[in-house]
């Protein structure tokens, strides 16, 4: 039975987890079968072996790491004193320490909190579990721009382009299945910036006075940097472990390793599953990608968002992302934010830009603090009072434009108020725009009389601006 006296009614305290209760808001829908890799991709145990391999002195260091940052001693900060200790512990000089502290922390292996470092979950999985070291070791990859970092005096905007297009390179490299000479590479290098400034030129039109008359000015002649920033993108995916290089100049070669084999396949397969889904998603905006998204469960949903990114610049799929989360459809808004955590690392900049936005700051510091490592148990903790509310606010109403009455009635449960009267002062006190909206249909779909009447009642006092 439930009680007929609002003032008594307790609410359970629950772990919040506003973006799984608004994804609870659509029906679920079964998933898709893995697909099985091609001949000539090796399997994932020996992938796994190759990576730990690979990484073998990064993960010294961050065992060192961790074993410095034990209850009881000082935590380890990449300070001079610390690379000497690290030093003449693992035996290594202080260049190779900073390197492979870098790609510790661009593997997950180790995570910084405000200087101190702290043991990854992919370091304490590292022995036995294969997924672990292969999820590291593709966020190495993907990377690979950060581990070896472009040549000194380099044009940023160049060397940007030259990142967006290394995905072709390495699909051609896959598709090739053998050695491809640098030459021919340079060509679709070439070719390739080409189409990405064609595509990001935008010219204003004013009428015919607009465009000058008089013959073309022909571009300053000059040395082509994009034969040394190509050296560059193989070095650095070489130093990840994607490939290898053989020769030297005009007859210089490139060939994907296995590891780099699998990881481009992983990524086409993405783009392939994408494009054959039944919105095509891959070709849609970022709005449109995440409704058609909604009704999948978990797993599917997060191949497609990966997908979906896979297929766009990290800034611009990030920017399309926030402008979707600024909208008024407050499902979109958490699970763009779902999407962002396929990003990771390389968001974080730009979600941290949203934090002063009102609509923004609750998912963002969410976001946040799952990035710096906090217990999904322990996200919420990051929240105020306040802002916790204006979420539990926002996820009812994903809940109600999406999903089921009962839904809605259970979601009271994940309200930080220990009753409903407490609840309703504090939802008035919010100003969250769908606050009448969201007590109207908790009062609809509530089976208690008594509570149902004291919800419509705040709803109109909302409604007529009291409190």
């Amino acid at each position: 039975m439930t009680s007929r006296t609002p003032r008594d009614s307790r609410l359970r305290l629950v772990p919040r987890q506003p973006i799984a209760a608004a994804r609870r808001a659509v029906a679920n829908r079964g998933t898709r079968p893995v697909p099985r890799p091609p001949a000539g991709i090796a399997p994932r145990p020996e992938l796994a072996r190759q990576a730990r391999a690979h990484l073998t002195g990064t993960v010294r260091l961050a065992r060192w790491a961790a074993e410095e940052c034990e209850p009881g001693l000082a935590p380890v900060i990449l300070g001079a004193q610390a690379v000497e200790q690290a030093a003449a512990a693992l035996r290594m000089t202080a260049h190779q320490v900073r390197a492979e502290w870098d790609r510790a922390r661009l593997a997950g292996l180790l995570e910084l909190h405000e200087g101190t470092a702290r043991p990854g979950w992919r370091l304490t999985a590292w022995d036995r579990d294969d997924s672990a070291v292969l999820r590291g070791w593709v966020a190495l990859f993907d990377a690979w721009s950060l581990v070896l970092p472009e040549p000194a005096g380099t044009d940023p905007a160049i060397a940007a382009e030259v990142v967006e297009a290394a995905p072709q390179l390495l699909s051609v490299m896959h598709l090739s299945a053998g050695p491809v000479p640098v030459p021919m590479l340079l060509d679709l290098l070439q070719q390739r910036v080409a189409e990405i400034r064609a595509e990001r030129c935008e010219i204003p039109y004013d009428g015919p006075s607009a465009v000058p008359a008089g013959p073309a000015v022909p571009p300053a002649a000059g040395p082509d940097p994009l034969a040394g920033l190509l050296n560059w993108a193989l070095a650095g995916l070489a130093s990840v472990g994607a490939l290898k290089t053989h020769g030297h100049d005009g007859s210089a070669q490139a060939q994907l390793t296995p590891l780099g084999n699998w990881a481009v396949w992983v990524k086409l397969e993405q783009i392939c599953v994408a494009a054959q889904s039944p919105a095509g998603h891959i070709e849609l905006s970022a709005e449109a990608m995440l409704r058609g998204c909604a009704d999948l469960t978990p797993g599917p949903a997060r191949a497609e968002y990966r997908a979906w990114l896979a297929a766009r610049p990290v800034r611009s799929a990030v920017a399309e992302l926030l402008e979707a989360a600024r909208g008024d459809d407050a499902l979109v808004r958490g699970l763009a934010f779902e999407a962002l955590r396929a990003v990771g690392g390389p968001a974080e900049g730009a979600v941290r830009a949203t934090v002063e936005e009102p609509c923004l700051r609750p998912y963002a510091l969410l976001w946040l603090a799952e990035q710096q490592g906090h217990d999904p148990e322990e996200t919420a903790e990051v929240l105020t009072r306040e802002e916790a509310t204006w979420l539990w606010v926002d996820t009812a109403a994903a809940v109600a434009d999406h999903g089921e009455s009962r839904l809605l009635v259970r979601h009271l449960d994940s309200a930080v108020q220990g009753t409903v009267p407490g609840l309703l002062e504090e939802v008035r006190a919010v100003g969250h725009p769908r606050t009448v909206q969201v007590l109207v249909a908790l009062a609809a779909a509530h089976p208690d009389p008594a509570l149902a009447k004291a919800v419509r009642r705040a709803a109109f006092q909302v409604h007529r601006g009291g409190s």
